[in-house]
């Protein structure tokens, strides 16, 4: 778990007057600016973020102290926003930060089935990125009953391939298959 987090990113500007766009990953989009002031990637440069108001979906107008016109809202385009894990709170009971999700050991059946290499929200709910050692990806919903278990402390999540489709075939299951497959055919062949 990394010291900052990231919360936003600017997308664009919006008006004359140096208003940003500003693309946010927080629960409650207007929140982006509640944590005090936010820094970029390398920690180079900080801002102080007023939302002005919600945009549309997860986008909100917001102003950055110092910035006032669009050429340098514009700028600002692509920068990421981050905060100090220090000034949020802590996560409640069976919430996580994505951050805290990302590079988590995913297990199915006991076994190991890859990794979270991210987690997306494309507007009907969460969704873990698994990443599998055979370089394929699955999309796991992050429901309950598709992932039951997250293990921060043993750095694992536990997937339930029931709940979801297009679950990624390991080594083993693709062994399992073609003993099953070659079995039928002998017994075809020792039928017929």
């Amino acid at each position: 778990m990394s010291g900052t987090l990231l919360l936003g990113v600017v997308i664009g500007a919006q008006g004359i007057q140096g208003e940003v766009k500003v693309k946010t990953f927080t629960g409650e989009p207007e929140a982006v600016g509640d944590y005090g002031p936010l820094q970029d990637a390398t920690a180079a440069r900080t801002f102080q973020l007023k939302v002005l108001r919600l945009s549309k979906g997860d986008v909100v107008i917001a102003r950055i102290k110092g910035v006032e016109d669009r050429n340098a809202a514009e700028a600002l385009k692509g920068t990421e926003l981050y905060v100090l894990r220090s000034a949020l709170p802590q996560a409640d009971e069976g919430e996580f930060y994505f951050a805290d999700l990302v590079g988590l050991t995913a297990m199915m059946s006991g076994r190991v089935l890859g990794s979270v290499s991210a987690v997306h929200n494309y507007g009907a709910g969460d969704m873990l990125e698994v990443k599998t050692d055979s370089g394929r990806s699955a999309m796991v919903p992050f429901t309950d009953d598709a992932v039951p278990v997250v293990d921060l402390a043993a750095g694992t999540v536990t997937v339930e391939p029931a709940f979801w489709l297009g679950a990624p075939e390991t080594e083993e299951d693709r062994k399992d298959r073609a003993e099953q497959l070659a079995a039928e055919r002998a017994a075809e062949q020792a039928g017929g």
